[in-house]
């Protein structure tokens, strides 16, 4: 596990935690922003990055979205072949509402989370 995976993973956990408690609390689209938040820290982070895929297609199966539960396998198996190697668009939310490769402003407190486990 990298350095930067190490630092990343507490606050990538917090945003899982929070989509959990948002689902348990029947507000499902908090429940995916808290998600997205937490694929926006994880994806340079390989393990991180397939574990927040991983809870997206849960959430889609859980809601039965179809269509977001299949662009979240596609997302599954690139996670695994590509964050290695670098390929990932900054910012990107990981939903399959979005492209894959479509780079996104990250949102300046997560900035922040990244710059620190960075250091």
């Amino acid at each position: 596990m990298s350095r930067f995976a190490r630092r990343i993973r507490s606050s990538v956990q917090f945003e899982l935690d929070a989509a959990r408690l948002a689902q348990a609390q029947g507000d499902a689209a908090a429940a995916f922003a808290h998600l997205e938040r937490a694929h926006v820290l994880g994806q340079a982070a390989t393990v991180e990055h397939v574990r927040v895929h991983w809870r997206m297609f849960r959430w889609a199966a859980h809601h039965r979205k179809p269509g977001e539960a299949v662009g979240q396998l596609w997302r599954l198996a690139a996670a695994a072949l590509m964050t290695g190697i670098g390929w990932l668009p900054e910012g990107n939310t990981g939903g399959a509402n979005v492209s894959g490769m479509r780079p996104m402003p990250v949102p300046p407190d997560l900035q922040q989370i990244l710059d620190a486990a960075r250091r």
